[in-house]
């Protein structure tokens, strides 16, 4: 695996105790192919075939790095999450302050970033069918969304008023602002699903096309993407192709732009047919002067000089690389195996047609503010890497259960009422310093989630006041709320055994399958206390990482609790139920036949408990929940520092 061989592998550690800014991310590629000579070249090399060690090379720097990281996000744990009714797939940040999302349900809201967090607008029922792209325009003031069942709609962000519907007539598959700041006629580019053809439309017109351009792509165009500092478009079909070309007739490159390629040949816009690969996202930097691609085919992220048309650099995040740095130790965050193999089953499921792809094209890498930086999701977490340094400067979400998708990064400071004069900007007042701070925040959505999440520079525990990080924004279902109302009736009729049982805590709800058959006398005792409403207000009063997670102790210190007959029961052994997976539930005991009302969760297999802990249920639905709890911070008596409490059970 040495870059001999493999030039574009990633992760070679530079010194074991830094595990981000000491991490040499990747070999980078020059325009011509080959690796470039700068100062990327540190740690261990291979003895000089001269026999002489060379000196060693000075360590590249960005100037005013340190400035540049100060506007981006820091903790490692999202700080808030909010909800959708459905699993939302698009979240994008717009230049006047406002945040968008949108769900696979047809649902769209809108956010206004406030001086720190985010406060809700408004909601629209948009679509029909499943949201397919989204396009915000250069001057944040227009939104567009197409969707699966043939229509556009057009948005008026700043007065968050939908000011457009357009029945396209075919099913759409990219679409994206392409005119220029300040310009009268916003036009909208949408794709064809089904063929090479790209139509533009007047965003505030009667839906008919102004131009159809047929002979640009042979195939369908699933990315488009606008430079508004050189008026032009950057567009990439399902076959590999990318193009450049202005949004007016001829439909070409532009011809008027100093330093632009001028033969297609002498550039690096072939990379993706060559490897049999697509772009998922095309992201301009702030400058219009590079771009940065995504491709989930092959896991590359490229970043290529927009008037060269030459890659500049490449990154490998592909599978086979990943776990070559998890097995060596590599990794620019090692995580433990059975964690890993639970991510990677994941990557898995991105790669299957269906739910997992249409999540898959989602994801996209995104610039900073400075344009020496990039952010794009990985197995591991979301990597922030300069892109001058060529390293890993931050890791954001490393341990958060979700995998992250589409991400949208804010770095701008919501205007302020009042004035300044220049005696106000040159005092050292905090309180007018105060004034001036940012709170850059970094909006993503994940894997299967109705949440979009929100990195910022506050950990989750530093705000213990504010209440759960994950907001319960929705209100329930009709259908919700019925089973939540229905209490099952206390009478002689009643089964004293049951087959599932929700438990709802604080941090979410555990879905739990019941083992009557293998432990009636275990089930017996978690139903009666569950309906009898004696878990309710109980924490999980130890919680070890990569173990488990335990509660069921009314004192909250694992020194309480007794059964539902007021004495010690006897264990429930079988070989049918073992402890040979996470997620398991068995009860807490001090020894043989003492089982009361504690119980735990397992997070991991843990065969040494088999035949010592009685197993009555595991956990089905709601695993994230289970790490959630797994990994909060605790005290050396492995109790969390945050109470998490069961609200009650719910069985059936």
């Amino acid at each position: 695996m040495s870059s001999d061989h493999e030039p574009s592998v990633l992760g070679k550690r530079i010194r074991s105790d830094n595990e981000a800014n000491g991490e040499l991310l990747a070999a980078s590629l020059a325009g011509d192919g080959k690796l470039e000579d700068d100062d990327d070249d540190i740690g261990p090399m291979p003895m000089p075939d001269t026999g002489e060690i060379g000196a060693r090379k000075k360590r590249k720097v960005l100037p005013h790095e340190r400035l540049f990281l100060d506007h981006l996000p820091s903790a490692d744990r999202y700080h808030k999450s909010f909800m959708h009714r459905d699993v939302i797939n698009f979240v994008t940040t717009t230049k006047t302050d406002f945040i968008i999302t949108t769900s696979v349900d047809g649902h769209l809201k809108l956010w206004k970033k406030q001086d720190t967090g985010i406060e809700f607008v408004k909601h629209y029922r948009a679509h029909l069918a499943p949201i397919i792209a989204v396009s915000a325009s250069a001057d944040g003031t227009l939104f567009a969304s197409v969707a699966e069942d043939g229509t556009a709609k057009v948005f008026d962000v700043v007065n968050f008023d939908m000011i457009n519907m357009i029945n396209l007539g075919f099913t759409p598959l990219a679409c994206c602002w392409v005119h220029r700041r300040g310009q009268a006629q916003g036009l909208l580019a949408i794709s064809d699903a089904d063929s090479g053809c790209l139509r533009l439309y007047d965003g505030r017109g009667d839906g008919n096309a102004l131009n159809i351009i047929e002979k640009l792509h042979r195939y369908p165009v699933h990315v488009i993407t606008y430079a508004d500092r050189y008026d032009t478009v950057v567009s990439a079909d399902e076959s590999g192709f990318v193009e450049y070309w202005q949004p007016r007739e001829p439909w070409e490159p532009p011809q008027n732009i100093p330093g632009l390629w001028g033969l297609k040949s002498s550039t690096d816009l072939y990379e993706f047919k060559k490897t049999k690969s697509t772009p998922t996202s095309l992201t301009f930097s702030p400058d219009c002067s590079h771009f940065v691609t995504l491709s989930i085919s092959d896991r590359q992220i490229r970043v290529f000089n927009f008037l060269t048309g030459r890659m500049t650099r490449k990154y490998d995040e592909s599978l086979t690389a990943i776990q070559e740095m998890q097995q060596a130790g590599t990794a620019v965050h090692k995580i433990d195996d059975m964690e890993f193999g639970r991510r990677l089953a994941v990557e898995r499921d991105l790669d299957k047609d269906g739910e997992g792809k249409k999540a898959a094209a989602t994801m996209n890498a995104v610039w900073d503010e400075s344009g020496h930086f990039i952010l794009y999701p990985t197995l591991l977490g979301i990597k922030v890497v300069n892109t001058y340094t060529n390293r890993v400067v931050r890791l954001f979400g490393k341990d958060e259960t979700g995998r992250w998708l589409n991400l949208s990064l804010y770095q701008g400071a919501p205007a302020k009422l009042g004035f300044k004069t220049a005696a106000m900007v040159a005092s050292a007042n905090p309180i007018l310093a105060d004034r001036e701070a940012r709170d850059p925040t970094l909006f993503c959505t994940a894997y299967k989630r109705q949440r979009f999440y929100m990195f910022t520079r506050t950990e989750p525990e530093d705000n213990k006041t504010q209440g759960d990080r994950d907001v319960f924004n929705e209100r329930p279902t009709r259908e919700e709320q019925t089973i939540a109302s229905s209490h099952p009736v206390k009478g002689s009729a009643l089964s004293a055994l049951a087959n599932t049982a929700v438990i709802h805590t604080t941090e979410g709800d555990l879905h739990l399958r019941l083992f009557p058959e293998h432990a009636p006398k275990a089930v017996e005792n978690f139903v009666g206390h569950a309906r009898s409403g004696f878990f309710e207000g109980i924490i999980f009063h130890r919680v070890i990482p990569k173990f488990m997670i335990q509660t069921g102790d009314p004192l909250g210190d694992g020194t309480g609790g007794t059964s539902l007959w007021g004495r010690e029961f006897e264990d429930e052994f079988t070989d049918a139920v073992r402890h040979d997976r996470p997620y398991t539930v068995s009860m807490a005991n001090a020894g043989p036949n003492t089982n009361g009302s504690q119980f735990f969760i397992t997070t991991t297999a843990t065969p040494w408990l088999d035949r010592k802990h009685t197993i009555f249920g595991r956990v089905l639905q709601g695993l994230e929940v289970v790490h959630t709890i797994e990994n909060v911070r605790t005290n050396k008596a492995d109790k969390p520092y945050e109470d998490i409490k069961i609200i009650n059970v719910d069985v059936s």
